[in-house]
């Protein structure tokens, strides 16, 4: 049996998790010894995860407990750099909320070491384990929509519109582009702060210490293979709060696909083709076979763990952790390949660093980068 802990750290100004700390909750061939959280009064609830006791310290309980795998559910990128390298040192698997890193740098690194320590680090990017994307995919690819011409994705567009939308939500958003059409081959990038072009001195303040950020535009074309154009856009203020713009559309030939992550973050489809989308677009929900039972788990029981049942968006993020780390099992088994590994999330870090150098530089950004700095990094 596997023994896990939790670093859920919570409290300092963070926003709302997304519940990766119950990844492991009711899985079979797993023991959760311990969570470590400092905030008073997130302590009060940590046996719900299925943890045995409770640290302040994550140092604390990484010694006291020696784990197979270690949780990290913070999602601030500049905790995970030392927290990945402690656990990695210490040899445990890994399954980190989303993002990796906040420059490319951090991440080669933690890349590195995870292949020298031969453990494997899954990352938090639910959409790979949701059903409703891998029936997206598999649409995509057996030419349901015909030759895909574009996707188009977006952020909140609340408050946090342009580089803030771009690095907290946008990373879901590209990492399901790259899940679908592989690693991009170039960029080009317009961001805009007060609708005058992005300097390297516009750096902006964020409501979380996410990494370098700024402009409260940005309207970035990403080059696939195959001729597929993807396209990223924010801008700030739009909406004042929801999901309604979050998402991604696929444009093909013959029809086009599009997840919302509003409601139930369904999949929908129209058949209008040769007539674009935006002249006329009338869609009808797909139906999403569901995701197999994985074996010997126990049934998922938000009540009991204290998260609101009545919002969906919570229930896509309990069952994508689980399913996260019911893979990250099994490829620790040997029978399976990692869905998220730490090396795919290079790729939206690249794809957000390589967006800023376009727009700085004013020139197209190629992939692998060159230059891995980001322009707003000091």
């Amino acid at each position: 049996m596997l023994k896990v802990c939790i670093n859920r750290q919570t409290g300092n100004g963070r926003l709302g998790g997304h519940h990766t700390d119950f990844a492991f909750t009711g899985l079979a061939g797993v023991k959760i010894s311990a969570l470590a959280d400092a905030n008073v009064e997130a302590q009060k609830n940590y046996f719900l995860t299925g943890a045995e006791k409770l640290y302040s310290s994550f140092e604390e309980m990484m010694e006291c407990e020696k784990p197979d795998i270690v949780v990290l559910a913070s999602r601030l990128p500049d905790e995970h750099s030392y927290q990945i390298k402690y656990a990695l040192e210490r040899n445990c698997h890994i399954l980190c909320e989303k993002p990796l890193a906040s420059t490319v740098a951090q991440a080669k690194e933690l890349i590195a070491l995870a292949q020298k320590k031969k453990r494997l680090v899954q990352m938090a990017h639910l959409a790979r384990f949701a059903p409703v994307f891998g029936k997206m995919k598999e649409m995509i690819s057996s030419g349901e929509i015909g030759r895909v011409i574009s996707c188009h994705m977006r952020g909140k567009e609340d408050y946090r519109g342009g580089g803030e939308d771009m690095l907290v939500l946008g990373t879901h958003m590209l990492d399901i582009s790259t899940f679908l059409f592989g690693l991009p081959l170039q960029v080009i990038s317009d961001i805009r702060l007060n609708n005058a072009p992005l300097t390297v001195d516009d750096i902006m303040p964020t409501a979380e210490p996410i990494g370098p950020c700024g402009g409260d535009e940005i309207y970035s074309i990403y080059r696939f293979a195959n001729g597929v154009n993807g396209i990223f856009e924010s801008r700030r203020n739009v909406v004042s709060k929801g999901n309604a713009r979050l998402g991604i559309t696929v444009v093909g030939t013959e029809g086009t696909l599009s997840v919302r992550y509003s409601g139930k973050r369904e999949l929908r489809i129209c058949r209008n083709a040769p007539v674009p989308p935006e002249d006329e677009a009338v869609f009808e929900t797909v139906e999403v076979p569901n995701a197999p039972e994985i074996p010997g788990a126990e049934k998922i029981d938000m009540d009991k763990w204290n998260i609101d049942s009545t919002l969906y968006s919570k229930r896509f993020y309990v069952e994508n952790n689980r399913r996260a780390a019911w893979n990250l099992l099994q490829a620790i088994d040997g029978k399976e390949e990692l869905r998220a590994d730490i090396a795919s999330a290079l790729a939206s870090i690249e794809m957000i660093t390589g967006a800023y150098q376009s727009a700085i530089e004013h020139r197209t950004i190629t992939f692998p980068l060159e230059n891995s700095k980001h322009p707003l990094e000091r």
